[in-house]
């Protein structure tokens, strides 16, 4: 039996707007633990807040929790501004990471033929307006100092 629904055609286009490598201020929608034998990592639902053009797309990525990637998770909740006392007693609680903000860096990789999304880099959402300046942007601001 074949059901339609209105509105699902559109829905699926603007689902398949892929992300561009680059820099963007995000916030945790949600954060899932998955257990493998080998590399054990949390799956990252980020919503993309900036840039506007941007803003509400899904950004989905893995942070592995192994001991040689467990400086990039350390490096994650301290940019994002996690508990601090859960961090020093050693614990993630996922629903303590939902609503978080910061800046992300991702990058596109494929491997066996699927288009992965890498998490680069981190830092907290408060110096957004300087890492997203472009080079003119900056030395405008250099010269307006000047000249004031």
């Amino acid at each position: 039996m074949k059901r339609q629904f209105p509105g699902l055609a559109e829905t699926a286009r603007d689902s398949c707007l892929e992300i561009p490598d680059g820099v963007f201020l995000v916030q945790v929608d949600s954060a899932q633990f998955r257990w493998h034998a080998h590399k054990p990592f949390y799956v990252l639902r980020l919503s993309v807040l900036e840039p506007g053009t941007l803003a509400g797309q899904p950004i989905v990525g893995r942070l592995y929790c192994t001991q040689k990637a467990m400086w990039k998770l350390g490096w994650f909740l301290r940019d994002f501004l996690y508990d601090q006392e859960l961090l020093a007693h050693e614990q993630v609680d996922e629903k303590a990471l939902r609503g978080l903000r910061g800046v992300v860096k991702i990058s596109h990789a494929v491997i066996n033929g699927i288009s992965l999304i890498n998490l680069d880099g981190f830092a907290p959402a408060s110096p957004w307006e300087e890492l997203s300046a472009g080079p003119a942007s900056s030395a405008s601001r250099a010269n307006n100092a000047e000249a004031s």
